[in-house]
Formats: structure tokens, C-alpha cells, sequence
């Protein structure tokens, strides 16, 4: 019997003062997971989703780059060449402050990206872009730069060499506005997975290219009402690995209501299409700051529609919670 895993991305969260010192987790209405999942453990997130994937997913933290991973998701080719995740910011006053309302200008910053990707002539660039103006370039060159990540507003570090002189030329038609990279790097070992036979099914390059890098299918669907039809079709035949990477977009808004509103639009979905599935397992991967819009690295936690071997609200390490939650299959 096939399982569908929902990743509910960045749901853990701070405290509200809106909702009284509750989380929107905790207020969402979400009749259908709290009555079908009602076993729950916990486990340890971490920074970043795809590092927490690819320990919950083989046991081990990656050995490839994000950007790497990422341009897997996207389709690009990695092998033997580097490659950079761009991220909307705003570069002013010494400090990079990376955008989450980007769709505010990205009909202009994708065109001054494409216009000045001359500057990289030299390094095959290939570029893909993907929600609101974030991209992944891939190049054939051996630039790995140590670059700030968001979603933090950092000091400004000068990206070095021709890549560097791409992302100011973009800055300076835009009056600071660029697509700065960052996760650089190549793709290197990765390990095997602990299930074989899955579906990944998201809007996010990051957790598709952990699942392709794992050698599993994947299908990049941007409308979230559209994954859902498509999990349960795939169900018939394979493990479904189901993204909610919106739960988490919305949190770096630092809008609770709004990140409350997807949650229970989420719970309406699974009811609508999984009602009659027996085999479940909602997780999260870290904690996404509704009120500062950074993530939290803590413990967050699971549930499974069905027995495993984990007591009621018991820790789990990462490595261990694959095996622990489906070795009752």
C-alpha cells in the first residue's frame, strides 16, 4: 500500500500577539488532519528545506549544493558545471535585502537579467527562472563564492569576477533592484534513499531536486490546487511526496492570516481528494516566523494517519524517522 507524505512547509512558527500568543498552526481549522493523523512525534528541523529532505529522505545532510539541487528540480543540466540560485533583493544603504513581494517588479527584472547574461558569455550560461523572479544559473566555470542567504537582510558582499558585474549592471538600471545568487556550488554525492518508488510533486525547484537527485520522478505544478488531483491519481501506483510550499511563502509576508487562511485550505484539499486513503504522514521541516518572516530552527512535528513504532509525541532523530514511521509497512 502506497503512502502519501504532505510536507506542510515552514508551518512551525512563533508565537502570534494577533492570536493571543498562539501559532497559526494551532488556530488554522483543520478538522480532517486532526481527525485522520492523530498519531504524533516530533523530530529535529533544520535551517533550509532541502536539508532537512535529504537527512529525512536518506539519513544523510546533502553533499550538493542548493543551487545544484535545485537546477535538478528545474531540469537544467549540473554535471561538470557550478551553479548559483538568484534571489530578488533590493542592494541599498550597504545592506542586501532580499525581496518576498517580488512580484511587485519582476516583469522588469527578469528582461535587465536576460539583457546583461552577455557579461557571462564565455561560461555557457543557462538560466531558468521560476516564482516571481528567483532563478537558477547554471554556468561552466569553477566560481563558488561564500555569499550571504536570506531570508536575513545582510551586509553587502561583492559577488566576484564577470558574475558579479551581471548582478550590479542589473542593480544599476533597476535603482538597486537585482537577482543576487547564492547556495553556490556543484552537484556531488548523494546518498540512497530510504523509499524507492515516489511521485515528488511541487512549485519548488528545492524540494524537486532533492527527489530527482534521489533518482525519483518529479512533477513541477505551480497552481496548489492542481498537485492535489495529480497525488491522488499517482497514489494508485507509487509513494506520493505531496510540497505545500506556500504555508512557508507566506509566513516570510509575515502574514499569520494569511498563512492560517492556506493552512485550512490545505485540510479542505486532503478531505476533498484523500478521505478514503489509509496511509498518510504529514511533516514539517522547520519554522517559518510569521511576525519576522526569518526561519526557526526547532523541533517540529509529524503525524501519521496509521500505527508506527513511535509513542505518542516521542522525538525521533532525523535519520531515524523514515524507517521508524514506515518499518510497521
Amino acid at each position: 500500500m502506497n503512502t502519501l507524505f504532505v510536507l506542510l512547509d515552514g508551518a512551525e512558527d512563533d508565537p502570534v500577539p494577533e492570536y493571543g500568543g498562539r501559532k497559526p498552526l494551532d488556530v488554522a481549522n483543520m478538522p480532517f488532519m486532526r481527525s485522520k493523523a492523530t498519531h504524533r512525534g516530533f523530530t529535529d528541523g533544520r535551517g533550509y528545506t532541502h536539508l532537512f529532505l535529504n537527512e529525512f529522505f536518506t539519513g544523510h545532510p546533502p553533499e550538493i549544493a542548493r543551487a545544484a539541487l535545485e537546477g535538478m528540480g528545474l531540469g537544467l543540466d549540473v554535471r561538470g558545471r557550478t551553479a548559483y540560485r538568484l534571489s530578488p533583493a533590493i542592494i541599498e544603504n550597504g545592506m542586501i535585502n532580499w525581496s518576498y513581494h517580488a512580484e511587485e517588479f519582476c516583469d522588469r527584472l527578469i528582461p535587465k537579467v536576460e539583457e546583461h547574461m552577455d557579461i557571462l558569455k564565455d561560461y555557457d550560461p543557462q538560466i531558468k527562472f521560476f516564482l516571481n523572479g528567483r532563478a537558477v544559473l547554471t554556468m561552466r566555470c569553477d566560481l563558488i563564492p561564500e555569499l550571504p542567504s536570506p531570508p536575513v537582510p545582510a551586509p553587502f558582499v561583492e559577488v566576484p569576477g564577470d558574475l558579479g558585474k551581471m548582478v550590479m549592471a542589473v542593480a544599476k538600471d533597476l535603482d538597486g533592484i537585482t537577482d543576487y545568487p547564492w547556495g553556490c556550488g556543484r552537484f556531488e554525492r548523494q546518498y540512497p534513499p530510504y523509499i524507492e518508488r515516489m511521485l515528488a510533486i511541487s512549485d519548488s525547484p528545492t524540494s524537486l531536486g532533492v527527489c530527482a537527485s534521489l533518482g525519483q520522478e518529479i512533477r513541477l505544478i505551480d497552481d496548489i490546487d492542481d498537485r492535489f488531483p495529480v497525488a491522488r491519481e499517482a497514489l494508485e501506483r507509487t509513494n506520493v511526496f505531496l510540497h505545500m510550499d506556500e504555508v512557508d511563502e507566506y509566513s516570510h509576508q509575515k502574514d499569520p492570516p494569511k498563512k492560517v487562511r492556506i493552512l485550512e485550505h490545505i485540510d479542505r484539499k486532503m478531505e476533498e481528494y484523500f478521505s478514503d486513503i489509509d496511509r498518510i504522514v504529514y511533516f514539517v521541516d522547520h519554522g517559518t516566523s510569521s511576525v519576522t518572516g526569518n526561519h526557526i530552527i526547532t523541533k517540529v512535528p509529524f503525524w501519521t494517519s496509521f500505527e508506527t513504532s513511535i509513542g505518542q509525541d516521542e522525538h525521533v532523530e532525523l535519520k531515524d524517522a523514515i524507517p521508524r514511521i514506515m518499518g510497521s509497512q
